[in-house]
């Protein structure tokens, strides 16, 4: 229904989607604690993050509170998470699944860019200035409100050191 619909906004407005705000891709430094929205190659938009407890290196198994690092999808939208708004990264994808199999562990999930805890969104300009999740990525409520009306679901992210 998705690609429907796309394809018949292109068809009527065919300079709706390039004017478009949505941005094409995300890409995440984490030892900048950065995130970037990009369209066309340009940085539209870029935004001061938290991650993990435990920054250093690749997520490898549940509970050990790293951020990925890998090429990966935002799969999905959740406005009724424990956080304000989140937006789902699609890991584990096949190689985190290896590695886990490998080290007979559990890769994790539910890794996700998100505002901050509900009902503490005025805390921001304390819990910002530290890594605090469980390996998400956290932003200001504000900020969340502007990636979720720029970030459509299924837009490539990639995740470096």
């Amino acid at each position: 229904m998705k690609q429907l619909l796309l394809a018949v906004t292109l068809l009527l407005c065919p300079g709706l989607i390039q004017a478009g705000k949505t941005v094409d891709f995300v890409l995440v430094k984490k030892s900048e604690r950065r995130m970037f929205l990009i369209k066309n190659g340009r940085v539209l938009r870029h935004y001061d993050i938290s991650l993990g407890r435990n920054p250093e290196g690749h997520k490898e198994q549940e509970g050990d509170k790293r951020t990925p690092e890998g090429h990966y999808l935002l799969d999905y939208k959740l406005e009724d998470s424990a956080f304000y708004k989140a937006i789902h990264i699609s890991y584990p994808n096949e190689k985190d699944l290896q590695n886990a199999r490998k080290k007979n562990v559990e890769p994790g999930g539910k890794i996700m860019i998100h505002g901050q805890p509900n009902g503490n969104g005025h805390l921001a300009k304390i819990t910002q200035q530290y890594d605090w999740t469980s390996g998400c990525i956290a932003v200001t409520d504000k900020d969340m409100d502007e990636i979720w009306s720029l970030v459509e679901e299924d837009t490539p992210i990639t995740i470096e050191k």
